[in-house]
């Protein structure tokens, strides 16, 4: 079979601003991760705009990469398997159930796919894609006592035979994503993809969603019309209802780095007015 191009990492790391080390260490992974997770954007746009979601490595680079936009957890966490390997690392893709905001009794679909990397012996996740709750260092498996980030703590605990990623919030420890340690190949992936960006039920086909990490424990996102900027010390620094298509695109470009030309519109059936 045969195999994909390496990624070209001169492009990636300048994309988010990384002018590090390129050994395959723990310090590299945290700094990478962290780098990433500020200057790429998750979004959900193209669903929106009616454009599909290609997994394709060329089209996954073109469009993190070239093109400066962002994407979901498909698209980064496999874009981020890609550099890691060719770096060196040894990573496994995995699948996951976003549980944020679900009851224990509710079973989402599997549908979010993060990183296992192994240094050194040790096990750590990585995930880049898992919105606004993406955690900006890596985490280690192998202990359920709470890790320090650059912005909420984080801890992984088992319970009943499944894993469980948490985040500390205002609320205290809230599930991110459940795994089981399965691997995703790429055709789970793809079905997976197709699912979330096809079905009308799915939450990337009905609500807009913009998520970045900035320095300073700072979290910025858009749900459909209203823009937030949280920072971990302080909770919710502004809070802003937009109300207009223009007022939108200003924000994704001002915010995200991400830009639409002027007569840009999104078919969003969750949104409070056309955008």
């Amino acid at each position: 079979m045969e195999q994909d191009p390496p990624p070209d990492l001169d492009a990636y790391f300048d994309r988010i601003a990384y002018s590090g080390s390129r050994a395959p260490t723990l310090a590299v992974l945290h700094s990478i991760v962290a780098h990433h997770i500020t200057a790429i954007p998750f979004e959900n746009l193209d669903v929106l705009l009616g454009r599909g979601i290609d997994l394709a490595p060329a089209a996954v680079e073109r469009k993190l990469v070239t093109a400066r936009r962002g994407g979901y957890c498909f698209e980064q966490n496999s874009f981020l398997l890609r550099v890691l390997t060719a770096m060196g690392y040894r990573a496994t893709p995995l699948s996951a159930r976003v549980r944020r905001g679900q009851p224990r009794d509710f079973t989402p679909p599997r549908t979010h796919l993060f990183l296992r990397v192994e240094i050194d012996g040790v096990a750590w996740l990585a995930d880049v894609g898992v919105g606004g709750l993406s955690p900006t260092r890596a985490l280690r498996f192998d202990t359920e006592a709470e890790q320090a980030t650059p912005h909420e703590p984080r801890r992984i605990v088992r319970e009943d035979g499944r894993w469980f990623h948490q985040a500390r919030l205002d609320e205290g420890w809230s599930d991110v994503c459940e795994f089981t340690m399965e691997e995703m190949p790429p055709i789970d992936r793809e079905v997976a993809n197709w699912f979330t960006s096809t079905n009308p039920g799915a939450r990337f086909r009905r609500d807009l969603m913009v998520a970045r990490a900035g320095e300073g424990g700072a979290r910025y996102t858009i749900s459909n019309g209203e823009f937030t900027l949280r920072r971990v010390a302080e909770g919710v620094v502004e809070r802003r209802v937009m109300t207009t298509p223009e007022e939108l695109l200003a924000t994704l470009e001002e915010r995200f780095g991400l830009v639409f030309p002027p007569e840009t519109r999104f078919t969003v059936p969750g949104a409070p007015w056309p955008m």
